[in-house]
């Protein structure tokens, strides 16, 4: 999808990636359309995973990710590795995560 300027909003695709135990990359992504954004939402269940995932991603012409709480310090540094500069990268950010037995990412899924 090209950036394209409507108004005072751009265009663009973006992607919430969200990590978590069990969960099948290949099942676990869903598309929203809207005038502004398309937003692509994909579940994995390793910090490994989600490189391939978020590289896949870039090459679709993603240029913003926000990953999910469960990505830890150590999760995040990976991801943004990968990224490299060629987007932006947000976190929702818990420091012990409630769904997770409030322990992070980086506890879980290295």
């Amino acid at each position: 999808m090209r950036r394209i300027q409507k108004g005072f909003f751009m265009a663009f695709k973006a992607a919430f990636v969200f990590v978590g135990p069990e969960v099948d990359s290949s099942k676990s992504r869903y598309v929203f359309h809207t005038p502004q954004v398309e937003l692509i939402t994909v579940g994995t269940g390793s910090y490994a995973d989600a490189e391939k995932i978020v590289a896949e991603l870039l090459a679709e012409g993603v240029v913003a990710f926000e990953l999910c709480a469960g990505f830890g310090d150590e999760g995040v540094a990976r991801i943004k590795k990968i990224v490299a500069g060629r987007a932006q990268v947000g976190v929702v950010r818990f420091d012990a995560h409630p769904g997770f037995n409030f322990k992070s990412g980086d506890e879980l899924f290295q």
